[in-house]
């Protein structure tokens, strides 16, 4: 999947765009527990508290998929842990 990934950011691919599911690329690389990728697409600016989908932030994905790893990642990564504090402090 992450060569994949790798690929569709390399051709231009919006690391933020929106649909589906999860709401975002981040949204489904957390809540499938793909560590990796969810790295990657933070590296390349994906919005690490963006709301979309069934599930609210990637955070939260990551929590309803039952991924402490990703989860713990993604609070060291700035992750808000109320997806209703978005730009707060």
């Amino acid at each position: 999947h992450e060569q994949v990934v790798k690929l569709l950011l390399k051709e231009g691919a919006d690391v933020n765009a929106q649909g589906g599911e999860y709401g975002n690329a981040l949204q489904a690389a957390s809540y499938r527990g793909h560590e990796q990728i969810m790295k990657l697409l933070l590296k390349e600016g994906a919005d690490i508290n963006a709301q979309g989908g069934e599930c609210g932030n990637a955070l939260q994905t990551a929590s309803h998929g039952g991924h402490e790893k990703v989860v713990n990642a993604l609070l060291d990564r700035g992750a808000v842990r109320n997806g209703n504090e978005r730009g707060s402090s």
